[in-house]
């Protein structure tokens, strides 16, 4: 279920994408409603793409549903901050850097570089092979391994 959701979340984000970065061929100046599809496009594509490469065989997400919510949240939060945001407030600086930039930035850049690898590295225990999976892993390369030997051997009988 995980897996299809975050499926339609990424082609509904490239969709969004595709209709704001259309928008520059139309006739005359970029609309102003372009950025928010590109914005949340962005979010939508980054967030399922998270989710699809921590979908386990199951298909579910476990314990990373939470902290891919909240992060997809707290990402399309920051986009329309700066988006929102009027320009008047670039006069204030933020760690020396304007308010919208600096909301780009840290809201945009450098948050998902800390909560996620937090977020992956508290639930790798649940989230990782566990004995079985190896155990299981561990037989399938050996009986492909068995099949190529046999394989090789006449390999090397049909070359003399």
């Amino acid at each position: 279920m995980a897996r299809r959701n975050a499926l339609l979340a990424f082609f509904a984000g490239t969709l969004a994408l595709a209709v704001g970065y259309g928008s520059a061929f139309l006739p005359g100046p970029p609309p102003g409603w372009a950025a928010w599809p590109i914005a949340m496009g962005t979010t939508a594509v980054m967030m399922s793409a998270c989710a699809l490469g921590a979908v386990r065989g199951d298909g579910g997400l476990g314990r990373l549903r939470i902290p891919l919510a909240l992060m997809s949240i707290l990402l399309g939060g920051a986009f329309a901050a700066v988006l929102l945001a009027p320009a008047s407030a670039d006069r204030v600086l933020f760690l020396g850097l304007p308010t919208r930039a600096a909301l780009m930035v840290f809201g945009i850049g450098l948050l998902p570089l800390f909560i996620l690898p937090i977020a992956y590295a508290l639930t790798f225990d649940d989230m990782t092979l566990n004995d079985a999976d190896l155990a299981r892993i561990r037989q399938a390369a050996a009986e492909i391994q068995a099949r190529r030997v046999p394989a090789r051997a006449r390999g090397r009988k049909a070359r003399r």
